[in-house]
């Protein structure tokens, strides 16, 4: 060492030594295991957005933005899977992959044709209570797009030769999916909580349910939901509001408005506990799923439980993953969030595990369900999920796309479109003594639906002593979706 180094040294020590107690106290110790703070945030305001009405009942949000020459438009019909017929789950999945497969004037072909010579990007989907149309194209094909779009949602061919392929498509998806756990785990859980009520059907059918659909159940579920005045129209991009909205009013105006049926208003099961076990021998791993029936997206109370969940398994919170992972090493992975619609929704905590340590694992996710419910959450805790979720909401209106979908997202929901205003308040608002008493409200540990799917030889033995001493064992091979007991008649 130079002498020069070791004078730096000793001055560096002599200072440390001659510093006011406290000033030591403050000093950062090296390494820090938390980590840092949080930046304070910074204020944010809601873009602008325009919203108008057709005659016909159609909704039109408009966002302008001219950073791109390119426009997007998505397009939400209020029908999907909860207005499947009880008896052929499968009929607004089937529905949505035949849109952009031929109308009454054009093929799929020509479709896809058109699609690749304008530059564009053309998607169909459905989901529990919606199905979409999405598009993406070049500002100067942004009217023939829409016009395409227009006939895809209003005349659909519905062509024989292509509800065959997609049947075909759809069976083969379904036999693959049945092989894995994850998908199964899900499917059984949501059938489980709901029971016989619409949201508990299968969403993408079974293969004896789509066997069962004709080109009639299509042309009448087309007939009684594609209606403008149960629609949403979002178009964002290089392109005036006027000129939006006029081109709006061109492609759909001439839709004739109809009534709309009205959904089974049947309220969901009450929750009750019941433990189902689907057994897939030779299986490595466990799928769990445990939750229950909570409460709907318009519930005043719902911004208040999801924080609740998010301290339990999500972000800026996670208990779960920190018991199960980090804690015990029982997981890659676990989370716990709502899942919720218009009428009712659920909580589900979900993980996987290895076969031998199922029932520990299953016991360690009601435990702190319970722990949940009975324990007030820390303020640390919920600061740090308010962080994320305060922190992360100027993200999800980053772009204009994205402010279309929280809007459309209220709008689909009939909820105050002044709520994205105060977004970030009613968030930081949240006192742990909320969370409390919305996981009494809404958590019941005695009433928890769970269901295992994994190999049973491995893990039904440990049960009874880890405390669930009753549960219903399915094969694999005699799981039936559509049974209320979830299992094939003998």
């Amino acid at each position: 060492m130079t002498m020069r180094r070791l004078a730096l040294l000793l001055i560096g020590v002599a200072v440390l030594l001659v510093q006011p107690a406290d000033a030591q106290s403050q000093s950062p110790v090296w390494p820090v295991s938390r980590p840092p703070l949080p930046l304070a945030a910074r204020p944010v305001s809601f873009p602008p957005y325009q919203l108008e009405t057709l005659g016909n009942g159609l909704q039109v949000l408009l966002i302008p933005q001219h950073e791109q020459p390119s426009v997007s438009f998505r397009l939400i019909v209020k029908a999907g899977a909860a207005q499947d017929p009880a008896a052929k789950p499968g009929v607004a999945s089937l529905l949505s992959s035949l849109l952009d497969q031929g109308t009454t004037t054009k093929s799929s072909s020509a479709i896809s044709d058109m699609v690749e010579s304008s530059g564009g990007l053309l998607s169909v989907g459905t989901a529990q209570e919606l199905t979409y149309l999405n598009v993406g194209v070049l500002r100067d094909r942004f009217d023939q797009m829409l016009d395409l779009a227009s006939e895809i949602v209003q005349h659909p061919a519905f062509d024989p030769v292509e509800i065959g392929r997609q049947l075909q498509n759809a069976t083969s998806g379904l036999q693959v999916r049945f092989d894995d756990p994850e998908y199964l785990a899900g499917v059984v859980f949501t059938r489980a909580v709901y029971g016989a009520h619409p949201y508990g059907r299968p969403s993408d059918g079974t293969p004896e349910s789509l066997a069962r659909i004709t080109r009639e159940d299509l042309v009448a579920f087309h007939q009684a939901w594609f209606v403008p005045n149960n629609t949403l129209l979002a178009i964002v991009g290089d392109v005036s509001a006027d000129e939006a909205l006029a081109a709006a009013k061109r492609a759909f105006g001439g839709w004739a408005k109809r009534d709309v049926p009205a959904m089974d208003a049947a309220s969901p099961p009450p929750p009750s506990r019941r433990l189902i076990v689907i057994d897939k021998p030779g299986a490595v791993q466990t799928e769990i799923r445990v939750g229950q029936v909570t409460l709907a997206r318009t519930n005043p109370d719902y911004l208040t439980l999801d924080l609740a969940m998010r301290v339990l398994g999500g972000e800026g919170g996670n208990r779960l993953f920190g018991v199960l992972r980090t804690q015990r090493a029982l997981t890659y992975g676990a989370a716990a969030e709502l899942r919720t619609f218009k009428r009712a929704g659920t909580f589900v905590a979900e993980t996987n595990t290895r076969s031998s340590e199922t029932v520990k694992t299953l016991r360690l996710v009601v435990d702190e369900i319970g722990r949940l419910v009975r324990d007030r959450v820390s303020t640390a805790e919920l600061h740090g999920v308010q962080d994320y979720m305060s922190g992360s909401f100027p993200l999800s209106i980053e772009t204009p796309s994205a402010i279309a979908q929280q809007v459309l997202d209220l709008l689909f929901y009939g909820l105050d479109l002044k709520d994205l205003e105060t977004r970030r308040d009613q968030v930081n608002n949240v006192t742990t003594g909320d969370l409390m008493r919305v996981a009494g409200d809404y958590l019941h540990t005695d009433r928890l639906t769970m269901v295992l799917v994994g190999d049973a030889s491995q893990f039904t033995g440990q049960l009874k002593i880890m405390g669930f001493p009753d549960y219903e064992l399915i094969p694999i091979s005699q799981l039936d979706l559509v049974s209320p007991g979830l299992k094939k008649k003998d």
